[in-house]
């Protein structure tokens, strides 16, 4: 899946870096097939050029993207409803614009859960629950993102949603960071959830770092970094 040649691939895993979008680590790699051609002193269709991703990852966060290249793009929709595992750290006290660390950040309580506290807000949240994507996301409303309308300071009403929450694990807790790994349904955001967490504790949270590990059967253990690439 990742040895050999872009040439004979129509799937890649890339370990996405913080500060990249989706569509930067698309971009990039369409960048280096056009080159490859060019190289071999061809001129590409638009076929052998296309490369697609199946589930954008937040700009902020790293982790597992899958790549589509050429006829792999038409099974996007395939990939889209996996499940998907993540490891986060969240930042309780304070809140943000945008869920995470990009936006604008304020404190709302100096409160220090207990363990203990944090641990059963967990159990609640497990299973199957009613969520509201952020304003921030590529979800569209109208025919256009949301991320674009909160960004011109437009009013963004987002449906809310049932996602499921298979497994909610606390990782380690030094106030005011918590860390979790979470087994969740296609459709979940994790800046949502951990907000829900600060919701429930009573003194808000945003997403502080997010790394997505498993795709499906896919895992990050099997990606590559841009670099490497």
């Amino acid at each position: 899946m990742i040895d050999g040649d872009f040439f004979d691939k129509e799937i890649i895993l890339v370990d996405k870096p913080a500060g990249w979008t989706s569509f930067d680590v698309v971009a990039k790699l369409r960048g280096y097939l056009k080159l490859r051609y060019r190289e071999q002193g061809t001129t590409p269709t638009k076929r052998q050029i296309k490369v697609g991703h199946a589930g954008t990852l937040d700009p902020f966060a790293t982790g597992l993207l899958i790549i589509l290249l050429r006829d792999g793009t038409k099974k996007a929709s395939e990939y889209l409803k996996l499940d998907k595992t993540y490891e986060a750290t969240i930042h309780l006290g304070s809140i943000s614009t945008t869920g995470d660390t990009e936006g604008e950040i304020r404190s709302v309580s100096a409160y220090q859960p207990t363990e203990a506290e944090i641990e059963t807000v967990l159990r609640q949240l497990t299973g199957t629950i009613t969520q509201v994507p952020p304003a921030y996301s590529a979800i569209k409303i109208n025919g256009q993102r949301a991320y674009k309308r909160a960004r011109l300071g437009q009013a963004v009403d987002i449906p809310s949603r049932r996602v499921t929450i298979y497994s909610l694990t606390l990782q380690s807790y030094a106030y005011p960071y918590l860390s979790i790994q979470t087994h969740v349904s296609s459709g979940t955001y994790i800046r949502s959830l951990s907000e829900d967490i600060g919701r429930l504790l009573k003194v808000g949270a945003y997403t502080e770092q997010l790394r997505r590990t498993t795709i499906g059967e896919f895992s990050i253990n099997n990606a590559m970094t841009l670099d490497a690439l």
